[in-house]
């Protein structure tokens, strides 16, 4: 495992606490796949979990391969175990739709949220959520919605609120929602050196409405090009 400890201190530094009247949320996305978003996002939610005031939030938003809750399950040195799963929207509103929509066992409309749960860790200081692919049904499929009503619910609950987004050469949900987010933080894995695709999705993203805030590096043991030092500075 790549100790970004340092890293994230300096991201903490640079970004600076939550405003102390409401949430902040902060998307971490990447380009392509395998830059190390996930990492990042989770070392940066803990970071924020042991300097924050309130609770923070960790988002999976890779709803087709969700990874993070089955990681920090796997480190109960660093998280902490994890607690009894609980509803992770607090009015059952959500940052996705599913179409058809669910149904309840009754046959009527259900909340999209139903099928989001959470664990806390970190002595309840950390919640890292779980989307149940497992209960759609076969034709449903699911896709994130520019709606800010679960982003705002969640601010008031939280401290922070980070969004593990998947790489955009899969899918659309980091530009779906970098426009609701207060920043974005994106990831570039060490032993990349191309900055066309890096550079291409902040254009796509400032073109959205969003804010890149910076650039995260993997690593700490490499250098940017020039290139992508120019588009992140």
């Amino acid at each position: 495992m790549v100790d970004l400890t340092t890293e994230m201190a300096g991201l903490w530094a640079a970004l600076g606490p939550a405003p102390a009247h409401r949430g902040r949320v902060i998307l971490f996305a990447a380009a392509t796949s395998g830059e190390g978003v996930s990492t990042v996002a989770r070392e940066f939610a803990r970071m924020a979990a042991v300097r924050g005031r309130r609770p923070v939030w960790l988002i999976d938003g890779d709803l087709s391969q969700q990874g993070q809750m089955e990681q920090i399950a796997v480190e109960p040195d660093r998280f902490g175990r994890l607690g009894a799963s609980v509803r992770a929207s607090p009015d059952g509103s959500a940052f996705y739709a599913v179409s058809p929509p669910l149904r309840g066992r009754d046959g009527k409309p259900a909340a999209p949220g139903r099928i989001l749960t959470a664990k806390a860790c970190l002595g309840g200081r950390l919640y890292v959520t779980r989307f149940h692919m497992e209960l759609l049904r076969a034709g449903q499929r699911v896709e994130a919605v520019d709606d800010p009503r679960y982003w705002t619910r969640l601010r008031a609950h939280a401290d922070t609120v980070v969004i593990d987004a998947p790489a955009a050469d899969r899918s659309d949900m980091a530009l779906t929602l970098a426009p609701l987010a207060d920043s974005t933080v994106m990831v570039v894995a060490a032993d990349s050196t191309g900055a066309a695709a890096p550079a291409a999705l902040r254009e796509e993203i400032d073109a959205a409405g969003g804010r890149v805030a910076g650039l995260v590096m993997n690593r700490s043991t490499w250098s940017p090009p020039k290139l992508l030092k120019r588009f992140f500075s």
